[in-house]
């Protein structure tokens, strides 16, 4: 009757600990796959911003004697950018910031493309240009957005796999860190400046 007893014991406890253990790994996988989301956005806002640029290299083509040098560097900066993939399931620091070194040069190279348009007149006129530029500004306002976004269910994540008892559970089933996004240059934290 007593070994019963203690077998019924035993078993309730490894009911038990297969029980709190199962909810633990299935909180963080649906934490990872919150992380992978948010990167898809992410990179989401960054493609729109990327899918812009060619329409407004084009608008600034039609203003008379504009730098070409200018328009070469954007579509040189896009087209880098556009090779920079991350695997959702490595964001690692190193992958997020090359990642975000590619997109910083397109955020260069835009912020010098719309600086040299002060010197046409014509162009910040033309209702097309108007239109991108607007589009643009919102974009880069939801990059930051999603940004800020992704940062957070990072840090829900991380912060789920480092607490007790689910590090335990994180530490068999190979579940790791992610990467924030963080700015690498001086400024980049804020989302360039569009407006004329």
């Amino acid at each position: 009757m007593k070994s019963i007893g203690v077998i019924g014991v035993v078993i309730i406890l490894i009911l038990a600990v297969f029980g709190i253990g199962g909810c633990s790994y299935n909180g963080m996988v649906k934490k990872e796959e919150a992380v992978s989301s948010a990167w898809s956005q992410v990179e989401n806002v960054y493609q729109r911003r990327s899918d812009l640029i060619p329409n407004l290299v084009n608008t600034v083509k039609g203003a008379a004697n504009f730098e070409q040098e200018t328009l070469t560097a954007v579509t040189q900066a896009r087209a880098s950018a556009t090779q920079v993939k991350i695997d959702p399931t490595n964001l690692n620091a190193e992958s997020i910031q090359k990642f975000e070194q590619a997109q910083s040069g397109v955020s260069s190279a835009l912020s010098r493309l719309l600086v040299s348009v002060e010197r046409y007149p014509e162009l910040k006129a033309n209702q097309n240009f108007r239109d991108l530029q607007v589009q643009l500004e919102g974009t880069e306002n939801r990059i930051t957005e999603e940004r800020r976004k992704f940062n957070l269910v990072v840090q829900e994540y991380n912060s789920s796999i480092r607490s007790f008892p689910n590090n335990l559970m994180a530490g068999m089933f190979g579940f790791e860190k992610k990467a924030y996004f963080e700015a690498i240059t001086e400024g980049a934290e804020k989302a360039p400046e569009v407006a004329f």
